[in-house]
This record gives C-alpha cells, structure tokens and sequence, in this order.
C-alpha cells in the first residue's frame, strides 16, 4: 500500500503532466493541499519535495511553490552536459538502459574523422534514455579505447564524463556539434517509443580534450516532441 505523500505527489503530477495546472502558475499553499487532501502539513511537505525533487514545481522561499514546464526538457546546445547531470533534475524521472557495449575496430571513415592511429580500437555504447517511462533518446557513443582502456558496462550506465574526469583526470574540453532532422531508422525504431513520428531530432558530438585529441563521437537521437534545444547569443 502506497503511502499517502506518495499517492498525493503522484496526482499533483498527473495534473501537472496533463496541463491542469498552468505552466508558472503558484501550486495552493500548504494548508490549502492539506485540507483538500485530508492530510497533515508534514505529509504535504514530504509530496512537495518529491514533485521538486522531480522537476515537477520549484519552491520559493516566502511565495510557495511554482509550477514547470515539463512537457518539454531544455538541452543545451552550446554546453557539454552530460545526461546525469540533466537528470539530476528530474530526480527517479530518468534512467538509462545500457543496450550495447563492446570494442569493434574503428571504420576507415571514422579512423579518418577522428586522426586514429593504425592500432586504435573504440569502444561502442548504446544508450536508452528513458523519462516518464518513455524512451526518448538513443545515444549512440563511440570512444578511442585507449583513453578509457577499463572502460565498463556498469560505468557506461551511470556517466562516462564522471568516470573520465573524476577517476581518470582528463579534461574534455570543447565540441563541433551539428544538428539536423531525419527520418528514423530500424534501429531508432528498436529502441525508442517513437508513437509514430516522422522524423527525429539528431545531434552530432565531435568532442576533444584539452590537447585537442578526438577522443569521443556521439549521435544522440531525440523524439521530437520532448525537448527544446536552447541557447544564449550575444550580439557583439
């Protein structure tokens, strides 16, 4: 039996997904939700920091709680985020399903495009990522092997930029991205829930180190409808 903070938290959410309460609109304070739930304020308390936690509303101190937009996730085009730390926000919202990982030898194509030396191996990491239990993103990694040589399954499903800065020492320090709109492939259909679109949204990572080695390709391949890719200009 589920308990009460979590049966509320769960049918405030439900409101917020389905549109039920207006994107930056206040949630009703405190006393309000306990006398409409027949609940404590402690139990509230404890469903507010869920639905915070989660992404689900953002709490001000002295104005209440503030409802977001979580029909849409912004992902950052000029950063290199990695998907833990956007996840970090959504709380148990995400997850990432590790599907393939192996060593294959790099193409002739990819040995171009990343100046591989002749003896280089990769290793190959597809990523599901899910969110509200839908798969909406397929990340298909390839790094140089030699600058992960212990490289693991485990590590590929929790973050591979933490492993790589935090117990390796390296520092990744710039990318080329390029973004385009294609149609989905078998693969795409595979792994994602793509409920009949069209097209998805791809994004390429060419990222380096800061000596300026290619060390890591990406095509992170997005269903459209979920995310909003978001930047910052400045004209100069």
């Amino acid at each position: 039996m589920k308990n009460k903070f979590i049966k509320i938290k769960e049918e405030l959410a439900d409101q917020i997904r389905n549109g039920k309460m207006e994107v930056g609109a206040l949630l009703p304070s405190e006393n309000e939700l306990a006398e409409r739930y027949s609940a404590s304020r402690e139990t509230i308390r404890k469903a507010l920091n869920m639905l915070s936690e989660e992404g689900f509303i953002h709490k001000v101190q002295g104005k209440g709680s503030i409802v977001l937009d979580v029909s849409k996730f912004d992902f950052p085009i000029s950063g290199l985020v990695s998907f833990k730390e956007l996840a970090k926000k959504m709380g148990h919202r995400a997850k990432t399903i590790v599907e393939e990982f192996e060593q294959i030898r790099p193409t002739t194509e990819m040995k171009k495009t990343m100046r591989l030396e002749k003896d280089d191996a990769m290793w190959k990491i597809y990523r599901v990522r899910e969110i509200d239990g839908e798969k909406i993103i397929l990340d298909k990694d390839y790094l140089v092997e030699k600058f992960a040589p212990d490289l693991t399954k485990e590590i590929c499903q929790n973050s591979i930029y933490e492993y790589l800065e935090g117990e390796l020492g390296l520092t990744i320090s710039f990318a080329k991205k390029e973004i385009t709109m294609e149609m989905p492939t078998e693969e795409d259909c595979r792994y994602l829930d793509l409920d009949g679109f069209q097209y998805i949204v791809v994004v390429k990572n060419f990222v380096y180190l800061d000596d300026a080695s290619m060390f890591q390709y990406t095509e992170s391949r997005h269903r459209p409808d979920k995310f909003r890719f978001v930047d910052f200009a400045r004209r100069k």
